[in-house]
């Protein structure tokens, strides 16, 4: 009777999804005559900008001098350590970083640190590095204090949480840009303000392993601290404070490299000479030469500065009280002493104190040249590529292949028997895969197919929006279901649908890009050993390289375009799907895989039959991953080119309208909200299959 009902459901899900692509093929034919199906009428939207800046006037006009005296008193620390760091000779803080790394990694990541510092000094950035590192060493302290306090209190209270999760969630899928505006406003320009904006983006990752840290401490080590006599003071502190402390400094260390991040963006609206504005000043004149070499200092920060919080998160932690005063501060009063020696030979030896100009070195330009001639001499095969990517993926997902294919893109001019041999291979493949038993599968190829030919932008409102709804239905239930109609009506009644589509067309594409790619190396990575050592410092080095530096060596090959921010949401979003896909083949039980292998199962049966499939939850969960990654880049990649949303923000930030860019980026974060309940849904249905295959 459940086969019967199944198989019921499914011929019924079947119909439906065909009567809904019927529906989307007839409205998009129709558009030309009732314009209202393609574009959604302005007289239907809500004015929500204008009411947004109303708002935002008004809260300025009550608020502001509170906060402009909060600006001033918060740039005290921030100016005090400014000065600290551009006082201390460099030889000091140099010492202090390289010992603060060996207890953190031993000798290779102190040896890293060291050569990482004469970079920066070698290419006289030094004075520049150190301002941004004032405003990392004020904001994530700030961020730390704040997500341990909220993350207590929601673990404490449950309400709070539940207040909280949705809140974080909005923190960090709504692009930085889109809050910079009322921070503005409110707080005035300044280099407070790019502190600010990073303590607000970097506390929720505090905040959520706070929490986790706190609740998953066992329950008998409480029990212990009771039994001890421990007052609920000690009970919270010295007991589970004690015992989730790994889990709580790993969100120090995310806190810190998510402060990090936001160096380039709060250079924007600070305007403060550090090492973010030099980027950003190069990158703006088109010199690349000296924004890579200020880039690959901001890479080298963060890649540090994530090690050594890294590995002070996951060294075994002294609890011995026992000891004495110096046998517990070994480590403390050792850097003090080495500090205190390196000052004073600095008084002794002028360049310890200040490095000398005469052995700095510019490589800029070298590198411009070297880019230059590159880029002559490579420059039929960039263009091939470039051309071959945008005529055969990016224009028809945009405007579809009936507008694209043409005798100058193509060479040849569409005739009624190629949009008939269109449709056959479409429909075609689309049998062949329900002859397979893969009815998901038809569905995605016909569904697809429509889209391709019409492309998004060409098709109707409508037509999407009950394709969108139905298929949150069929992925999640009817709460799904509403959550996507939601979205949907957001999106529409504010105005943000056209761009939204643009948005959706890049970042989808340059998902699939990235699923594909990542999850290809991430198999190859969890089938060798050998590969995996290989990948595992390139994925480092792009998981901790901020965004913008990552659109430097794109634009000196590629130039400004489409092109462009599709490689560099390619080159940031790639990273997830390859750890998420290494990690869940490489803990498929080993149980599972004996029994596999005393059953003859070759190798390529192994993997394609019984590695992937139970590690598909954790691969879904690299795609949401990488579905959040390339959102949260869309932002970065307008710099380049885009017309989408991104841009919006960009045009809200210049024009001082708050509302058109906060609404463009509510609207970007409605979209990665929506596609990650997706992802959830798709994960919980994999694991639900596992559980019935292997109970």
């Amino acid at each position: 009777m459940a086969e019967g009902r199944g198989a019921g459901s499914s011929l019924s899900g079947a119909v439906v999804w065909l009567a809904l692509l019927g529906l989307a093929l007839g409205l998009a034919l129709l558009q030309v005559r009732f314009p209202v199906l393609h574009a959604y009428p302005a007289d239907w939207q809500l004015p929500l900008g204008d009411w947004l800046n109303v708002l935002m006037q008004w809260l300025v006009d009550h608020t502001k001098p509170f906060f402009r005296f909060l600006s001033w008193v918060m740039g005290f620390p921030l100016q005090w350590v400014s000065d600290l760091l551009a006082w201390l000779p460099w030889s000091v803080s140099a010492v202090a970083a390289v010992l603060i790394a060996y207890q953190a990694g031993k000798r290779p990541l102190a040896i890293f640190t060291g050569v990482s510092l004469l970079y920066v000094l070698a290419m006289g950035l030094w004075p520049d590095t150190m301002n941004s590192l004032a405003l990392v060493a004020v904001s994530v302290p700030l961020a730390i204090a704040l997500g341990f306090g909220l993350g207590v209190a929601g673990f404490f209270r449950p309400r709070v949480e539940r207040f909280l999760t949705p809140m974080m969630d909005v923190t960090q899928t709504v692009p930085a840009f889109a809050y910079l505006l009322p921070i503005l406003m409110l707080f005035g320009f300044g280099p407070v303000v790019g502190l600010i904006a990073g303590v607000i983006f970097a506390f929720p990752p505090m905040v959520k392993n706070t929490i986790v840290g706190l609740r998953e401490v066992p329950s008998e080590i409480i029990e212990s601290g009771l039994m001890s006599g421990a007052t609920p003071w000690q009970l919270f502190f010295r007991v589970r404070c004690a015992a989730g402390l790994r889990q709580i400094l790993l969100g120090v260390n995310q806190t810190t490299m998510a402060a990090l991040s936001m160096i380039i963006i709060a250079s924007i609206i600070g305007g403060s000479e550090d090492i973010g504005w030099k980027v950003l000043s190069t990158l703006r004149k088109a010199e690349f030469g000296e924004s890579l070499v200020a880039g690959i200092v901001i890479a080298l920060m963060a890649m540090v500065l994530d090690r050594i919080t890294y590995g002070l998160a996951t060294r075994e932690q002294d609890m011995d009280h026992d000891k004495g005063f110096l046998a517990r501060h070994r480590f403390g009063v050792t850097l003090l002493a080495a500090m205190i020696a390196a000052y004073g030979l600095s008084l002794v030896v002028p360049a310890l104190q200040v490095w000398p100009e005469g052995w700095t070195v510019d490589p800029s330009g070298p590198l411009n040249r070297g880019i230059e001639a590159f880029v002559i001499a490579a420059k039929p095969v960039l263009d091939a590529t470039k051309n071959f990517v945008i005529f055969a993926f990016v224009l028809p997902l945009k405007i579809g292949f009936y507008k694209v294919v043409s005798p100058f893109t193509w060479g040849f001019t569409p005739t009624l028997w190629h949009a008939a041999f269109y449709v056959v291979l479409v429909v075609g493949g689309a049998f062949y895969a329900r002859t397979r038993g893969r009815g998901g599968l038809a569905i995605a190829t016909l569904s697809f197919g429509l889209i391709l030919f019409f492309g998004l932008t060409n098709m109707t409102w409508p037509g999407l929006a009950a394709l969108l709804i139905y298929f949150g239905y069929r992925s999640g239930g009817m709460r799904l279901a509403l959550w996507s109609a939601a979205a949907m009506g957001f999106i529409l009644i504010s105005g943000s649908y056209d761009k939204a589509v643009l948005s959706v067309q890049l970042c989808g594409l340059a998902v699939v890009a990235s699923f594909i790619i990542g999850s290809g190396l991430g198999v190859l990575a969890a089938e060798s050993d050998r590969f995996s050592r290989i990948l595992r410092p390139i994925n480092d080095t792009l998981q901790t390289m901020p965004p913008f530096v990552l659109l430097i060596p794109i634009i000196m090959i590629f130039k400004i375009g489409e092109f462009s921010a599709l490689l560099a949401i390619i080159s940031y979003a790639v990273v997830a799907p390859i750890r998420y896909t290494e990690y869940g083949i490489r803990n498929v039980p080993k149980e599972v895989i004996e029994a596999s292998t005393s059953l003859g199962c070759t190798r390529s049966q192994l993997l394609w039959r019984v590695k992937i499939p139970l590690a598909m939850p954790n691969i879904m969960l690299g795609l949401n991953q990488a579905i959040m990654f390339g959102i949260s880049m869309l932002v970065i990649s307008a710099l380049v080119g885009t017309d989408d949303l991104g841009q919006i923000i960009y045009i809200g930030l210049s024009k001082g309208n708050f509302g058109i860019g906060f609404l463009a980026g509510i609207a970007m974060a409605v979209i990665a909200l929506l596609s990650d309940q997706f992802c959830r849904a798709w994960q919980k249905r994999s694991e639900a299959r596992l559980e019935g295959a292997y109970p």
